[in-house]
């Protein structure tokens, strides 16, 4: 039995199908049927000038709490930053244990690792139950939110 490649070889094809590449992520196309809008927001808000902080910003904060059913919602500039707040928020310490899925993008060990945290990689799992978690004597838990 012959491995599917080999060093310096490209994989070959087990049928005679055609191979057609899928792009990971086609935002053009996502983004035609709301060009028009998009743009005007954008030269609405890039003529104002008030990029942080401003009346979009504030109406989006609030448009997110009302959806969430929250007195108050934050906009963050990525998902890094709002997965940092959210740390901060609930006191990770340096040295705290973090159980993080082990099927994510970096940026979720990455924000814990940044407040001196130790990510610890879970698989995922509809079951997960934390009383499998092992614990030592330091073992403190700060927030744990099931599905």
């Amino acid at each position: 039995m012959s491995p599917l490649f080999s060093r310096g070889t490209k994989p070959t094809p087990s049928c005679d199908a055609p191979v057609s590449k899928v792009p990971l992520l086609d935002i053009g196309r996502e983004n035609t049927m709301l060009e028009a809008d998009i743009l005007a927001s954008l030269t609405h808000v890039m003529r104002s000038g008030r990029f942080v902080l401003g009346p979009e910003v504030q109406q989006l904060e609030q448009r997110i709490a009302r959806q969430c059913k929250t007195p108050h919602a934050v906009g963050c500039a990525s998902g890094s930053d709002a997965l940092l707040l959210a740390l901060m928020a609930i006191g990770i310490e340096p040295g705290d244990e973090v159980i993080v899925p082990s099927f994510t993008f970096f940026a979720t060990a990455s924000a814990v690792w940044r407040l001196g945290g130790v990510p610890v990689f879970v698989d995922i799992d509809p079951e997960f139950d934390k009383q499998f978690v092992p614990q030592s004597e330091t073992y403190r838990e700060v927030g744990y939110r099931p599905q």
